[in-house]
């Protein structure tokens, strides 16, 4: 069992082969899916799963923070799990997500927040750029 098939578990989730694969699908992947590319890539491996099946999952593991969604400024939600250590620069003429960590805004996030008198709980970067000519 992988650990977020134990995350989903601890959580309360019965994690069913359907499940399975779409997780497999979501941790194997090295892009931002749409539910639509989720439902095609999990379709591949089992082709009686549904899209109502791959909704239902994305949304159960949304609310238990397991995956985040993302807009990016698209007409449709992308996501990937929940790793909090990186940071997402867009492409705004590809669409492409270039993910990357900086020690730099690391520190910076938590300076801010302390002269402000708090305590960083969440966040989120989301850049967006055109290539330099």
């Amino acid at each position: 069992m992988t650990n977020l098939e134990k995350e989903c578990v601890k959580a309360g989730l019965k994690m069913t082969g359907q499940r399975k694969i779409i997780l497999n699908v979501l941790s194997q992947s090295e892009d931002h899916p749409s539910v639509e590319e989720i439902y095609e890539r999990s379709k591949e491996i089992d082709s009686s799963i549904s899209m109502a099946t791959v909704y239902r999952t994305i949304g159960l593991l949304h609310e238990l923070d397991l995956v985040i969604r993302h807009d990016f400024k698209e007409s449709f939600a992308r996501y990937e799990l929940n790793h909090k250590d990186h940071y997402h620069l867009i492409d705004m003429e590809t669409g492409k997500v270039i993910e990357f960590e900086s020690e730099e805004i690391e520190r910076l996030k938590e300076k801010i927040a302390e002269e402000l008198g708090y305590e960083v709980v969440d966040y989120r970067l989301e850049l967006y750029g055109k290539r330099k000519s």
